[in-house]
This record gives C-alpha cells, structure tokens and sequence, in this order.
C-alpha cells in the first residue's frame, strides 16, 4: 500500500509542472549514450511519449557523431575537428547525410511510433525548411550555419499531432547544392528560436557543466558562462552546447537544461521535479 501512495504522491508532486508546460513547445537535442544504449533509448521514447500524451509539443533533433565517425573509419574518409565542431568535406558530407537521415532518424521514429505516438521524421532539406550557407568553407568545408527555419512547417507537423524528428542537415541557396552539415545543438538553438519555445534541453553524457573541480553548476547566467569560457573550464565538446544554450535565451527561450541522458527518465525527472538533475541556463 506505501508503494502506491508513493506513487501517487509522486503524480501529485509532478502535476504543477504538467500543467505548467501543457501546449507549450520544448526542443530536445537527442544524443550521446540515450541516443545509443539500447534501455536508454527504450526509456526515452516513453519519456517522449508521456510528454507527448500529457499536452506537451516536442520537437526532436538528433545528433549522430559516433555513427558518422564508426563509418568513416570503416570506409577509410578522415574526420578532423575544429572547436568541437566536424569538419566536412564533400566525401563527409555524403556519409553524415546517409546516417543521419538515412539511419538514425528512422531508427528514432520507429522507436516513437511503437510507444504510441505519432512521429514523423524529417531534415531540413524537406520544404527547405532549414537554409544554410557555409560556416567558413575554408576552415570547415561542408559545415554550415543556419540563415532560416521555416517554423510554420513544424508548427503544421504538430498541429496534426505529429511529433517531428530532424536531421540537422539543411537546405543550401543554390541548386544542386549538397547541402550542409549542421551541428546538432547549433540545430536545436535555431529550431527553439524560430518556434518561441519554452525550453531547449540537451541530452549529453555529462552531468551538466562542470566546475574546475568537477562538481555541478546546477545554475549558470551568462556572465559567469563567460568567465568560465575565457579560464578554460567550458571548452571541446561542451562549447556549441553552453553556446547554442546562450543563443536560444538571448532571443525569448526561457530556460535552456544540459542533462545527462545517461540517467533512466533523466528528461522527467529535470521537467517534473522541483530539483532537477542538470544545469539550467537562463537570463
């Protein structure tokens, strides 16, 4: 009997949080370990579902770094990094293309549609709903930065109850363009911007952001991010992450989470509860 009180409690303690967030939008960038342990990626998909049933519109986007760089090894293509961001060249560009929209992102919406929910999977190459131009072609080739997203496709998707799932791949400006690689969590920014989402999370296989020492910082504002970019602290992988977060809170996102997806339920347990388990960035 205790159990089940306790699991009633449980709801009861989630329910303001519930109703908080019922018909807004939140954008969750989908990578690391949940995006490649097979009982993580069942447990995401019923968060995804649960959020999906109690109101929430979820945008997803996907990244997919450890299977480009698993084929690119395997089909002998050299991968090189610059400031935790891939630099891709035209032979890259058509194996990021193939697992991404190709693999991954089928993978992720048959997972979605076997929990009960409607998932559709897209790039920004459909509708050209993502445009882009190169990053800097001299340093990052095939790395592109976002000029657009076309909201109103996405906003159509959910409207029908469809929960998208995108490729960061995006559109170029000029036919027969092949298009550009787009980091994930730039992706997600940009995404969360043009929607006016209420929070962009980001699923990694760290705690959240760490001090020198290791410990959490479980709030960080901009100021401070500053402070630890310039001494180091924030660096490699971490960067675009804590960069992309600070992009989308300039421009009316709320609150942006860095969470370890490597916790079962990590995205209910950093929506649902008053403590969290991550880092929250916001003004």
């Amino acid at each position: 009997m205790q159990e089940k009180i306790q699991v009633v409690k449980t709801l009861i303690d989630a329910f303001p949080y519930i109703r908080q967030f019922n018909e807004k939008t939140i954008v969750i960038k989908y990578g690391g370990a949940a995006q490649t342990e097979e009982a993580l990626k069942k447990k995401f998909a019923t968060d995804i579902a649960l959020m999906h049933l109690v109101g929430i519109r979820v945008v997803i986007v996907h990244g997919g770094g450890k299977k480009i760089n698993m084929l690119l090894d395997q089909l002998n293509i050299e991968t090189e990094f610059v400031d935790g961001q891939r630099v891709t060249s035209k032979e890259n560009m058509e194996v990021v293309e193939m697992v991404l929209s190709g693999s991954i992102n089928k993978e992720i919406t048959a997972l979605l549609n076997h929990n009960g929910v409607k998932a559709i999977g897209i790039s920004g190459k459909d509708a050209s709903f993502i445009r882009a131009k190169a990053k800097d072609e001299k340093q990052f080739g095939l790395t592109g930065k976002i000029t657009s997203v076309d909201a109103k496709v996405l906003q159509r998707l959910m409207e029908d109850n469809f929960i998208p799932v995108i490729a960061p791949i995006a559109a170029g400006n000029e036919l027969g363009d092949p298009g550009y690689n787009i980091n994930a969590d730039l992706c997600a920014s940009q995404i969360a911007i043009a929607l006016g989402a209420e929070k962009i999370v980001f699923l990694t296989d760290t705690q959240g952001v760490l001090d020198q020492d290791g410990a959490l910082f479980s709030t960080l504002h901009e100021e401070r991010i500053s402070e630890l970019i310039q001494s180091g602290v924030i660096s490699g992988g971490m960067l675009p992450k804590v960069e992309a977060c600070l992009q989308t809170i300039r421009q009316g996102v709320k609150k942006a989470h860095i969470i370890d997806g490597r916790v079962e339920h990590s995205l209910l347990l950093e929506l649902f509860t008053s403590e969290g388990i991550g880092t929250v960035i916001k003004q």
